[in-house]
């Protein structure tokens, strides 16, 4: 059986074109739904892949249609394969029931793999630059050491409150409490308000 996934982002767009496209190629059962892909949660396209059985296909019009990125579209066909469904996109005529759309399918997972591995040697090389000349990784501390002993001193002082302290250093009250935990209880204290 053939089973069409059909999406658009927004109300404003139509789902007429891709619904006459999965028609004419024989879908018996169409899905669709108006959710960007950016959506991780898409009821329709899960309730598609939950009816689909083995020896079933599921079909789209475009391949964004079904996935955001490579990864994402490589994983969602591999649990179909997985379950011996096959996949079909119209538009790029991709159709891994075959030999051919299998081969095509591969070089996309192939390419993808690729890329990941590019990034992580880029990645690498990066960091491992940065160690050589002395830099770590990550965001800078918000308060310096100073700023950490200009804090407890003001602590010091039941006249000045926590928030005070954090609008004067220029933080939150919760940059202030990650810095000097103490200046939690300093603040739950009643003495101090």
């Amino acid at each position: 059986m053939l089973i069409g996934y059909a999406r658009v982002s927004t109300i404003d767009q139509n789902l007429a074109l891709q619904r006459d496209a999965l028609t004419e190629a024989g879908c018996e059962q169409i899905f669709t739904e108006q959710l960007s892909g950016a959506v991780t949660d898409r009821p329709e396209l899960a309730a598609a892949l939950q009816f689909a059985r083995k020896g079933d296909t599921l079909v789209v019009w475009k391949l964004d249609r079904l996935a955001r990125s490579v990864k994402q579209l490589i994983e969602t066909v591999e649990k179909l394969r997985a379950r011996g469904i096959g996949f079909r996109s119209l538009t790029e005529a991709i159709d891994t029931t075959t030999a051919q759309g299998r081969l095509v399918f591969h070089m996309f997972s192939a390419l993808a793999e690729f890329e990941r591995s590019l990034i992580r040697e880029r990645t690498q090389a990066g960091l491992t630059a940065a160690k050589r000349v002395g830099r770590t990784g990550g965001r800078p501390p918000k308060l310096t050491a100073d700023d950490i002993e200009a804090a407890k001193a003001m602590l010091a002082n039941p006249d000045i409150g926590v928030t005070q302290i954090a609008h004067r250093l220029g933080v939150s009250p919760a940059t202030l409490y990650r810095h000097i935990p103490a200046a939690r209880a300093a603040s739950a204290d009643p003495t101090r308000l």
